[in-house]
């Protein structure tokens, strides 16, 4: 016998195997409640067991599903389930449901070797639409890869994992362990090599990442580990793709290198000028050899490592916010034009410390509050316990902070204080979490009170014909009642319809309507009524029937007419 279906959320049915990553395994599913085929991603046991990872993958999922482009694999829902563990006790075992998408993985394209350079540009096009289309509505993938872009039979490219990265990251407490759930450092940019803060500059690093594999077969830097990796993504140059295929035209070596620069400044600055630069190749006019090597000197210089150097002072003197450049890297007369203005205010500063006169002495048994902002609290008490200072816990949540590390001090750091002195260290609970009242056999009113009096919002509200309930009734919450969720969960309601379908029931028997009708999904009276004008039959047919076929109300009475003449 076979094993019964797996049902998740009571509305996924679980059917067989598609997919495996790092992180999830992708399975093809059926929503029973629309009828429809899906993809279901069931999180990682070991990642299920991060309260705070399966709260923030929760609210990135609900991020991703509120987009909707056809480069883009829709994201139709995400909750929580439970299985028994190997003590018996539940765990939970989170997922999301997903559009599902018939084509091939690029990752496994890729794996053929170097595609027809057409091929190349159409699907990193494809890419670079869908991140156009993410950045505007505020969305950062994070992990931009083969493995993450399906094409479809028609050849459609479609991007998946949408805020999965974000949650990975949010909820790891070091680079090394972010790396080593996404399973590879072979797409990431230098800033998320280095552990610093990304925007959408650096998902078209990793664009940039995947046109150089596409059209050499192979990534621009490779290394024995994910750390030997990430340590040429920030300090060494790549070759120009033509170098390594020579079928390629120096002018894609050209987009290819300017999407690599290590400093997100000299990059394209939006996905939309790397569109633009990558569709005139296509009939452009190839640069010369020269050209290409003057501008791998311009982009990485004789030492790409001092030339990071360098970028990262002219950053230093930028107070532009909004990172919109309308050119893709800064000229060489701006970059003396910096160190003259860097100069000047270097000779300022000099000059009015010179001539300022200290108004006090600091003491000189003063001591000076350390930053041990987002360290443990344990580290932090040794920090301040070398300061002669003593620590005094505050625990209060936190959405930005992982648990159990500083959030920020009283008194802040850099502040001057006694030796001796108590400092608070306000130390992170992790995200502050509500439980779900009991919505099942509320009025859906009382429901939606329910839900606003604790912070949490009303969702989708679904109705079902339930023959023994009234309307308006709730049956069942998702996420279940008595859950802990994050504040502001979307929680969606099936509610009882208030009515039941019935069908047409004329030319049956009035035996097998009456059984049909009074049955325990329907629930209906029968109330049989002869008719002696019309010959009788044997067995009695019905001939009419006082409610239509369609929705009626629970617990009717429908009278069956059968002739008895």
């Amino acid at each position: 016998m076979t094993a019964e279906p797996r049902i998740l959320a009571g509305r996924y049915r679980v059917d067989e195997a598609i997919g495996r990553g790092g992180m999830a395994s992708v399975y093809r599913g059926y929503d029973l409640t629309l009828g429809r085929d899906v993809a279901i991603k069931v999180l990682d046991r070991e990642l299920a067991k991060d309260s705070a990872f399966r709260t923030r993958f929760r609210l990135e999922a609900q991020a991703a599903s509120r987009m909707s482009h056809p480069t883009i694999v829709r994201v139709y829902d995400a909750g929580e389930d439970a299985e028994p563990g190997p003590d018996g006790t539940p765990r939970p075992v989170p997922f999301i449901v997903m559009e599902l998408v018939r084509g091939r993985l690029l990752k496994d394209i890729v794996a053929e070797g170097a595609v027809p350079v057409p091929d190349a540009v159409r699907y990193v096009d494809g890419i670079l639409e869908a991140l156009e289309y993410s950045h505007r509505a505020g969305v950062v993938h994070r992990d931009i890869k083969p493995g993450n872009v399906m094409v479809t039979d028609t050849g459609q490219v479609k991007v998946m994992d949408f805020g999965i990265a974000r949650a990975v990251s949010d909820s790891s407490s070091t680079v090394a362990e972010t790396t080593a759930i996404l399973g590879t450092a072979s797409y990431f940019s230098p800033e998320q090599a280095k552990g610093e803060p990304v925007d959408g500059r650096a998902d078209l690093y990793s664009a940039g990442v995947v046109l150089y594999e596409l059209l050499t077969g192979r990534p621009p830097f490779r290394g024995e580990t994910p750390v030997a990796v990430a340590y040429q993504h920030v300090s060494e140059a790549p070759l120009p793709p033509s170098e390594v295929n020579g079928a390629v035209p120096r002018s894609l070596d050209a987009v290819t290198l300017r999407a690599l620069a290590k400093d997100p400044y000299q990059r394209f600055q939006d996905a939309a000028a790397f569109r633009e630069e990558l569709e005139r190749t296509v009939d452009g006019k190839a640069p010369s050899k020269r050209k290409v090597e003057a501008l791998t000197s311009e982009l990485y210089g004789p030492n790409p490592r001092q030339a990071a150097e360098t970028a990262r002072s002219l950053r230093q003197l930028s107070t532009d916010t909004t990172m919109t450049r309308t050119q893709a890297g800064p000229p060489v007369a701006w970059i003396w034009s910096g160190f003259a203005v860097l100069a000047v205010l270097l000779i300022a500063v000099l000059l009015w410390v010179i001539s300022i006169q200290p108004r006090e002495e600091v003491p000189g048994n003063a001591r000076v509050v350390p930053d041990v902002s987002g360290m443990t609290y344990e580290r932090a008490v040794a920090e301040l316990e070398k300061n002669d200072l003593i620590a005094f816990r505050e625990d209060e949540p936190s959405e930005d902070v992982p648990e159990g590390n500083v959030i920020r001090t009283d008194p802040a750091a850099d502040a001057s204080v006694s030796p001796g002195q108590e400092v608070t260290v306000y130390v992170s609970e992790g995200i502050e979490l509500v439980k779900i009242p009991t919505l099942t056999g509320l009025k859906k009113d009382a429901a939606a009170d329910a839900l606003d009096d604790a912070g949490l919002t009303l969702g989708s509200v679904t109705p079902v014909n339930d023959p023994n309930t009234e309307a308006d009734t709730v049956l069942s919450a998702d996420p279940a009642d008595g859950t802990e969720v994050a504040p502001g969960t979307i929680v969606n309601l099936t509610v009882a319809s208030g009515s039941v379908t019935i069908n047409d029931v004329r030319g049956y028997t009035l035996e097998a309507a009456t059984r049909e009708l009074e049955a325990d999904d329907l629930g209906l009276t029968v109330e049989p009524l002869e008719d002696p004008d019309c010959p009788a039959t044997d067995p009695a047919i019905v001939t009419q029937q006082s409610l239509p076929p369609g929705d009626v109300p629970v617990r009717s009475t429908i009278q069956l007419t059968y002739c008895s003449g």
